[in-house]
């Protein structure tokens, strides 16, 4: 009756959690990147008066570039989380088969800590050693603090973080495709690439829990310090 009322009431509830952080941390890479370093290129390109189809050219080079080496190492980093999980998963499997006395006492130490009282916790833990599948799993969550990544995650994140980057990359070369003077396209690209700045980094302030406004305003600010370092650096190797 009991577990009955809990399923009950559990229907009943809806929590509204934001569950899509590894996804949406891959697209703040992506974006970001994507935004900021081809609007550099082309920017030091147009301070060096290159014509636009050579930026363009450039920045499309780059882009292809970025996107194949910012979503293998995206790859590499999934991979290598998955692979410490598995690494420490049979550690921690070895260590409740060779010493459970201990492993129970961690337990009891971990559930403790949370307030809860030893003759509230000790069914818990007799239960645990009852269920070795579910043993490991409060191990490698509670002890560890280590979450079971998604089997998929490793491409997931590739091909998340590689096409944000090339969407992100692709605004501040837009100007160049129809504007045949790069003087005047790269004001446009400015124009557009900060724009671009101020609405991602107002949602990824809105989706991280940060401050919209500020987070618009830093990540616009971090692009243009960007462009403008490179605009200069091409001046002055110029002049």
């Amino acid at each position: 009756m009991a577990r009955e009322t809990g399923k009950s009431l559990l229907n009943q509830h809806t929590e509204k959690h934001f569950t899509a952080g590894e996804i949406v941390r891959d697209i703040i890479i992506g974006v970001s990147d994507g935004l900021t370093v081809p609007f550099a290129l082309a920017a030091g390109l147009s301070g060096a008066n290159a014509s636009s189809s050579i930026i363009l050219t450039a920045g499309i080079a780059e882009v292809a570039a970025g996107a194949i080496s910012m979503g293998l190492g995206g790859y590499l980093a999934a991979k290598s989380e998955a692979d410490h999980y598995i690494r420490e998963m049979k550690r921690e499997e070895e260590e409740i088969n060779d010493v459970p006395d201990t492993e129970a006492a961690e337990v009891a130490e971990i559930l403790s800590e949370y307030g809860v009282q030893p003759h509230e916790y000790t069914p818990v833990v007799n239960a645990l050693r009852k269920n070795p599948q579910a043993w490991l799993d409060f191990m490698m969550k509670f002890e560890l603090g280590l979450e079971k990544p998604n089997p998929k995650r490793a491409l997931q994140s590739a091909f998340t973080i590689a096409i944000a980057y090339i969407v992100g990359g692709m605004v501040p070369l837009i100007p160049y495709i129809f504007i045949p003077i790069a003087k005047k396209a790269v004001i446009a690209s400015v124009v557009l690439t900060l724009l671009a700045l101020l609405i991602f980094g107002y949602a990824k302030g809105y989706f991280t829990g940060n401050k919209p406004i500020r987070s618009a305003l830093q990540t616009a600010l971090i692009g243009a310090i960007a462009s403008a370092a490179a605009f200069g650096m091409a001046k002055a190797v110029q002049g």
